[in-house]
C-alpha cells in the first residue's frame, strides 16, 4: 500500500482492538501494526503483527513504534466483574497508568503525530441523576478501573503539552456486539433461560450504550478529524434506554420472548445490597447517561449504526451459539 500511513493498534486480540485492527484493513489509507503478545489471532494478510507488546511489562517499543503515523491504545487490565488481585488499584496503576505512560513516551519520542486512548464513561462516575454526563464535567471516579483511566488521561495530556504529541481521549460507555463478554454477555445469558425477570417496573432509568460498529467509525475519524486533537470525547448510540427496554428489544433482535414482572425497585436494591451485589444493582436500576452533542456538532458524528441495528448485529447466529 505504497503512501499508505501506519496505524499502531495495541489490544489488537481483543474485543475492540481486533474490530478495528478488521476495519482499518479495509481502509487503503492505512497500513494496520497489530500489537500482540504470544497470543495466536489470524488477522488479515495485508496487517502487520509485531509480537512481545505487553503492557504489564513495559518495555523498549522503538522498533515497534518506528515510523507510526498514529497510535490507537486499545490495550488495558479491564473492568474485572470478579476481582482476585490483593490491591487493585496498584494493579490497575500498573497496567493502565504506568504501561500507558511508556507506550505515550516512546510513541512521541519515535515521532508519533496522534495518539488515540480509549477510555471509558466510569472516568465521569458511576451513575447520573438529573444530567447526562458530557466531557467537559469535573471526573468523579469511584473504583480502580475508571480511577486508573482518569490518571492515564492525565498522563497522555501532560506528555502531549510537552512533545506536541496530539492525544484523543474517547469515553466509552457500555460496549456491545458479536462475541461481546461481560454484563452484556451476562444479559444474554439471562434472556436465553425460561424462567420471567423481576424487571418490568424498571422502565424510568436510561442507559447509553454503544455498539462495536460506531466505536470503530468514530475511532476511524480521529485518526485525521483536526478538531479531535487534544480533546476528551464521548460516545453512544445516540438513543438511550430503559433496563426493561433494553431486555425486550434484545429478545425481539434474538428472536425469543423476555417474560417480565413487575417488582419493586427498592426492594431489589435492598436485597442486592444484602447479598454483596449493590454494583450489580445499580447497573440495573440506575441511570448512566452520555451526552455526546458536542462530538456530534464539533466533529460532525453520528452514529451509523442504530442501537437496534446493533442488538441485531450483536445477537447473530454465532454469537448466539456462543452464550450458554
Amino acid at each position: 500500500m505504497t503512501g499508505a500511513r501506519t496505524i499502531f493498534v495495541t489490544g489488537a486480540t481483543g474485543f475492540v482492538g481486533s474490530a478495528l485492527v478488521a476495519g482499518l484493513a479495509g481502509d487503503e489509507r492505512y497500513q494496520v501494526r497489530a500489537a500482540v503478545h504470544g497470543h495466536e489471532k489470524k488477522f488479515p494478510e495485508q496487517v502487520e503483527t509485531v509480537n512481545g507488546f505487553d503492557l504489564a511489562q513495559p518495555g523498549d517499543w522503538a522498533g515497534m513504534l518506528q515510523g507510526v503515523d498514529s497510535v490507537i491504545h486499545a490495550a488495558g487490565r479491564v473492568h474485572v466483574m470478579h476481582e482476585t488481585a490483593g490491591n487493585a488499584l496498584a494493579e490497575y496503576y500498573r497496567i493502565n497508568v504506568q504501561g500507558t505512560q511508556s507506550l505515550a513516551q516512546q510513541a512521541a519520542a519515535a515521532g508519533v503525530r496522534r495518539f488515540i486512548f480509549l477510555s471509558t464513561v466510569k472516568v465521569n462516575g458511576e451513575e447520573t441523576f438529573d444530567q447526562p454526563f458530557t466531557a467537559k464535567d469535573q471526573p468523579q471516579p469511584l473504583d480502580a478501573y475508571g480511577i486508573s483511566k482518569w490518571e492515564a488521561e492525565q498522563v497522555l495530556s501532560q506528555i502531549g503539552a510537552a512533545t506536541g504529541m496530539e492525544i484523543v481521549i474517547l469515553r466509552l460507555p457500555l460496549v456491545y456486539g458479536m462475541g461481546v463478554g461481560g454484563n452484556f454477555a451476562a444479559m444474554l445469558r439471562m434472556l436465553h433461560k425460561p424462567w420471567p425477570l423481576p424487571l418490568a417496573a424498571v422502565r424510568h432509568n436510561r442507559r447509553s450504550l454503544v455498539a462495536l460498529d460506531n466505536v470503530i467509525d468514530l475511532t476511524i475519524m480521529c485518526i485525521d478529524h483536526p478538531a479531535a486533537a487534544n480533546c476528551a470525547w464521548m460516545i453512544s448510540d445516540g438513543e438511550d434506554v430503559s433496563t426493561a427496554d433494553l431486555l425486550r428489544r434484545t429478545a425481539v433482535a434474538m428472536g425469543r420472548e423476555v417474560r417480565l414482572f413487575p417488582f419493586p425497585s427498592g426492594l431489589l436494591r435492598l436485597g442486592a445490597v444484602l447479598i454483596g451485589k449493590s454494583e450489580v444493582a445499580r447497573r440495573l436500576l440506575g441511570s448512566l447517561q452520555v451526552d455526546m452533542s458536542e462530538t456530534q456538532r464539533l466533529l460532525g458524528w453520528n452514529p451509523p449504526v442504530s442501537l437496534e441495528e446493533g442488538l441485531r448485529r450483536a445477537v447473530g447466529k454465532r454469537g448466539v451459539r456462543a452464550v450458554p
